[in-house]
């Protein structure tokens, strides 16, 4: 389970990849998606979009950006920054899912 932190606790670098990567394969798993699925979409292999549920390979801002359109959420969410999964309004240049 994830840890509960109070909002004055000092939380580690360490922690927060975790809580980030937790949030992918939460996210990934609400959704009934397997990696291959969401490689597909990210027009990668699944050993690639493993690594980056593992944290053996960083995931490149273009890749996070197409996740928040394709989950329907905000790089906020997906960086466990905040926990409304609420996106923002898009910009008119924003991608199309």
């Amino acid at each position: 389970s994830l840890p509960a932190y109070k909002s004055n606790q000092m939380v580690t670098f360490h922690e927060v990849i975790w809580l980030y990567l937790r949030r992918l394969y939460d996210l990934r798993e609400d959704h009934d998606l397997k990696q291959t699925d969401i490689a597909d979409y990210l027009h990668i292999s699944q050993r690639t979009y493993s690594h980056y549920e593992t944290d053996s390979r960083s995931i490149p801002l273009e890749q996070l950006i197409r996740l928040a359109i394709y989950y329907e959420t905000s790089l906020d969410y997906l960086a466990n920054l905040t926990d409304n999964k609420k996106p923002y309004p898009r910009g008119k240049h924003a991608p199309k899912k």
